[in-house]
């Protein structure tokens, strides 16, 4: 909490009282006042979506308590122009703010994450631009065109006297005092910068509302056009009419929606400045009834992986917000999906703890889980550029949902994607189903490597002699790919099998010749086997000769069923204790070291050269030395030692 926050009781006490931004705020207020859009009408589509939340806001709690509509229940928003003072208002009869609520939404940022967003901007407008319109800070657009803006506003329910007055310029700091306010609601009076006059001329605030926010389900009034008398001379209107449609956008037949309208709505109600990249409209009827509009983004959140993060689908019960911190209409392996859910059936009252055991929601919530699902499927069938910049952007938490929602796992399984050793480098993936339809004659496993990068992946020991024979493997280098692959068992009746796991089994990609051979190299290597095995009795499992070597003197396996050396890694990375079993040690007895460590006639050096053999298998796939310096001294040991 700011320290702004701490001055509460000092506040109530005083008429009026100047007092500093959060220091996020300035870095924010700084950004908007040099303009960092190019198109600054969006302010106005800001400032009537945050009327149109208002709105809602009141609609909702007016449903337990009637007394907050006072007289006036016809919800609208209404702006304003004032040619001759240069002003701009924006005035909504919605739920209001107290003066602590005032402090704390215009003066303060409690999201989490706002350091990481703010570190995250790079002084290029257009990407900080979009970074900005994924945080959500519409209020503050207003000093794109603004030099200062004064706020009014009084909660519904609380005394006329206990309206509120903020005003800043959008410098460092901003006043406010109590006043006296009649009606309640909130006033947003922008008091506009030379060369902004297009924002005083009516038609062109008629087409900007119409282009951004006909969408609004309530009223936007504006004064009706100015007319003109037999001798030409303008006559102002008295006259107050509604500028938008003032109907749910969802609420509409789809053939009276353009795809603009669904691009415009889709920004209202994610707070995003990007287009979506598809979306699905629906009527749903039968036991359940139902409207779901449900949009993709294209771009993730700055805040996608916050665990308070509370933005999702929003739900309504016959066109009246119910709430948005919904988790229950959304698993959260889809949590990156926006749009609306408006029920016919729910009753008006639902609570959380209602959501939480109510049949009809479970039913809305698979029957849209499904709409998302046929949605990506489509855009992964017919549009494969738009599906990559999806995945680019939520698929590390699209693959969640293979261990979450083992009902969907199979389609979930054929929209992930990965990389291979037969990707060209340049980002390119593969489907599962890609990578069957691509097995070799004989080939019964989908054979896959997890690894910490893409690099350490590609150059693992463990694929020599998957390279040699030409067989494709998936590179997973992501930490949920680990959650994955202990999920995901099998993909089309093919088992998915770790390259580092158990002993190697290539099945009838083996022919008679490489049994042959891998029988008489184990044969050939007993001796040199048990001399490693004595030397490394205390780190190792086992060891033994294997085939799956061409280039590298050894590599480390675990057991079939143990847990993979990147997961141990992985956990105690974030803390966890974790008691790891043993690997076995594989050897190519081909190799020059083998073959040399197998001549060596001092045992002790034959032990050094077992130790580094072990330790440079450990290195290989990114682990991590228990004693370096002793390492180190032993290389350098037998280098003079070998050189003498």
């Amino acid at each position: 909490m700011s320290s702004t926050l701490q001055t509460y009781p000092q506040i109530m006490s005083a008429q009026k009282e100047t007092l500093g931004f959060q220091t996020e705020v300035k870095q924010l207020l700084h950004l908007m006042i040099h303009s960092l859009y190019s198109n600054k009408e969006i302010f106005l589509r800001e400032l009537v979506s945050n009327a149109s939340d208002a709105a809602d806001k009141l609609r909702f709690e007016a449903i337990a308590h009637p007394a907050l509509l006072e007289n006036d229940p016809e919800l609208t928003i209404r702006v304003e122009f004032d040619k001759e003072a240069r002003t701009l208002t924006i005035r909504d009869n919605g739920i209001g703010m107290s003066r602590e609520e005032v402090i704390d939404h215009l003066g303060t940022i409690a999201k989490s994450g706002t350091r990481a967003f703010l570190d995250s901007l790079t002084g290029d407008d257009r990407k900080d631009a979009n970074l900005i319109g994924q945080f959500g800070v519409g209020f503050y657009s207003a000093f794109m065109v603004a030099d200062k803006v004064t706020v009014t506003t009084r909660r519904a329910g609380a005394d006329t006297a206990e309206g509120v007055r903020w005003e800043s310029s959008g410098a460092g700091d901003y006043t406010i005092e109590n006043i006296v306010k009649p009606s309640r609601g909130t006033d947003i009076v922008l008091h506009l910068k030379d060369g902004e006059d297009e924002f005083l001329d009516g038609w062109r605030l008629r087409h900007i509302i119409r282009t951004y926010s006909d969408h609004i389900s309530l009223p936007i009034m504006m004064r009706a056009p100015a007319k003109h008398d037999d001798d030409g001379k303008e006559i102002e209107s008295d006259e107050m009419e509604a500028v938008n449609q003032a109907s749910a956008l969802w609420s509409r037949s789809k053939n009276e929606i353009s795809d603009e309208q669904y691009r415009e709505f889709y920004k209202h109600v994610a707070h995003d400045f990007s287009d979506p990249l598809a979306w699905s409209h629906a009527r749903v009827e039968g036991r359940q009834e139902y409207t779901e509009l449900l949009y993709i983004p294209s771009r993730a959140p700055f805040d996608l992986y916050e665990r308070e993060r509370k933005q999702g689908v929003k739900l309504y019960v016959r066109r009246v917000f119910i709430m948005e911190d919904t988790q229950k209409l959304m698993p959260q392996y889809l949590r990156f999906v926006r749009g609306v859910i408006d029920s016919n059936d729910l009753p008006l009252n639902v609570s959380r703890e209602i959501l939480q055991q109510s049949r009809d929601i479970d039913t809305i919530r698979a029957g849209c889980v499904k709409k998302v699902l046929s949605l990506l499927e489509d855009l992964a069938a017919n549009d494969a550029e738009k599906y990559a910049t999806f995945w680019d952007a939520f698929g590390q938490v699209l693959k969640e949902g293979v261990g979450e929602d083992f009902g969907n796992q199979a389609r979930i399984a054929k929209l992930l994607r990965f990389t291979s050793t037969l990707s060209d480098g340049d980002g390119q993936t593969v489907s599962l189903a890609d990578y069957v339809s691509r097995m070799k004659e004989g080939q019964e496993k989908i054979y896959y490597i997890t690894a910490e990068s893409l690099s350490a992946a590609r150059n693992s020991p463990h694929l020599e002699v998957f390279k040699k024979k030409g067989v494709e493997v998936l590179l997973l280098t992501d930490r949920i790919d680990e959650w994955v692959t202990g999920s995901l068992n099998e993909f089309e009746g093919k088992a998915l099998q770790s390259v580092a796991k158990g002993a190697l089994d290539l099945g009838a990609l083996e022919d008679e010749s490489d049994k042959q051979a891998q029988e008489a190299a184990e044969e050939a290597a007993r001796p040199v086997v048990e001399r490693i095995r004595k030397a490394l009795e205390e780190r190792v499992r086992d060891v033994r000769a294997t085939a799956r070597l061409t280039d590298s003197p050894a590599c480390l396996v675990v057991g079939e069923h143990d847990m993979s050396a990147n997961l141990e890694r992985l956990l105690k990375s974030v803390g966890q204790k974790v008691e790891g079993s043993k690997p076995t040690l594989e050897i190519n007895p081909e190799h020059v070291l083998v073959k040399r460590l197998a001549d060596e006639q001092d045992e002790s050096r034959a032990s050094d050269l077992a130790q580094v053999l072990y330790d440079q298998a450990l290195l290989a796939e990114g682990g991590k030395l228990e004693d370096p310096a002793a390492f180190v001294k032993r290389i350098n040991r037998l280098m003079l030692e070998l050189s003498a």
